[in-house]
C-alpha cells in the first residue's frame, strides 16, 4: 500500500484514480473557479475517484488524514454540483445558481468515504474539526464564491503545511474572507470564522497582540489569523483598535467559470 495525495491506495486502478483527480483539478479549476459544464461532460475520472474514496483506508497520520478528508470533501462538492448542473434553483434564500439550491446538499445527502456513510457537514464539523487546524476550513471550496479558493491540485500530506499556509494567506487577500474599510472604520469577516468559532478561538485567540485583549475571543482569533499577512497600512489601522468588527454575508453564488473562459 502507498499514500498518494492523502489517499491510502494500492497500485494499479486505484492509483490511476487518484492521478485522475489531480488531472481534473488541473484541467477544470482556475483561480478557485470551476468549469462545471466541461467537468460534467468529462466526469469519468471524478466518478472513479469518488468511488475509490468509499473503499479507501482512513489514514492514521494527522497530515495524511487531513489531506485525505480535504480532498474527499472538495471532490464530493464537485460531484454534487455536476450531478445537478446546470443549477437553476427557486429558493429565494440563495442565489439561483448555487449549490445550496440542491436540497440537503450539505446536511442530508450522504456519501461513502473510508467505509463510512457521511454528509459534507459531518466531514467538516466532526472529522476535519477534530484535526485541530482551522486553516483547513479555508481549504474547502464549498462550491461557492465565498468558500476557500479551490486549488488546481489535490492536497498532499508531504506538502500540507505549505498548502494550508497558502490557503490562509489567500484568504486574507480575498474580500470574501476579510474586508478592512479604513474610511468606515470597520472590519468585515467571513462567516466561516463564526461557523468554526470554537476551532479558530482555540488556536488563534491566544496569539493576538495584547492591544486586542478587551475584544471577544473570536475577534482576537480573527485578528491574529489575518494580521501577519496584512499590508503595513492595514496593520497600522488595526493598531488604533477603534474599529468595529462584524460578519459579512456568505456568498453562496456558484464558483462557476462556464461561459467566462471559453468552455
Amino acid at each position: 500500500m502507498l499514500a498518494v495525495c492523502g489517499v491510502t491506495v494500492g497500485h494499479g486502478q486505484e492509483s490511476r484514480s487518484q492521478s485522475g483527480y489531480d488531472e481534473i483539478l488541473d484541467l477544470y479549476v482556475r483561480d478557485g473557479e470551476v468549469y462545471y459544464r466541461a467537468l460534467k461532460s468529462d466526469r469519468g475520472k471524478l466518478d472513479a475517484f469518488v468511488s475509490h474514496l468509499g473503499a479507501a483506508s482512513d489514514p492514521a497520520s494527522r497530515d495524511e488524514r487531513a489531506a485525505f478528508w480535504i480532498n474527499a470533501y472538495n471532490a464530493l462538492v464537485l460531484r454534487t454540483v455536476i450531478d445537478h448542473y446546470p443549477i437553476q434553483g427557486r429558493s429565494a434564500a440563495y442565489p439561483q445558481k448555487s449549490v445550496r439550491q440542491v436540497p440537503g446538499a450539505f446536511e442530508r445527502l450522504t456519501h461513502r468515504v473510508a467505509g463510512r456513510t457521511v454528509t459534507l457537514d459531518q466531514i467538516e464539523q466532526t472529522i476535519l474539526a477534530e484535526i485541530g487546524d482551522p486553516r483547513i476550513f479555508f481549504a474547502l471550496g464549498r462550491g461557492a464564491e465565498g468558500g476557500g479558493r479551490l486549488r488546481s491540485e489535490a492536497y498532499a500530506a508531504s506538502r500540507l503545511e505549505t498548502q494550508l499556509s497558502e490557503a490562509a494567506g489567500e484568504c486574507v487577500s480575498r474580500q470574501q474572507c476579510i474586508v478592512i474599510d479604513r474610511e468606515a472604520n470597520t472590519v468585515a469577516m467571513s462567516p466561516v470564522f463564526s461557523w468554526r468559532e470554537k476551532e479558530f478561538t482555540a488556536v488563534y485567540a491566544g496569539r493576538a497582540p495584547t492591544m486586542f485583549e478587551n475584544r471577544s475571543p473570536i475577534e482576537r482569533a480573527v485578528l491574529a489569523f489575518v494580521q501577519p499577512k496584512l499590508l503595513t497600512t492595514e496593520k497600522e489601522f488595526l493598531e488604533k483598535n477603534t474599529f468595529k468588527m462584524s460578519y459579512a454575508p456568505f456568498d453562496w453564488k456558484l464558483n462557476d467559470l462556464t461561459g467566462r473562459g471559453g468552455r
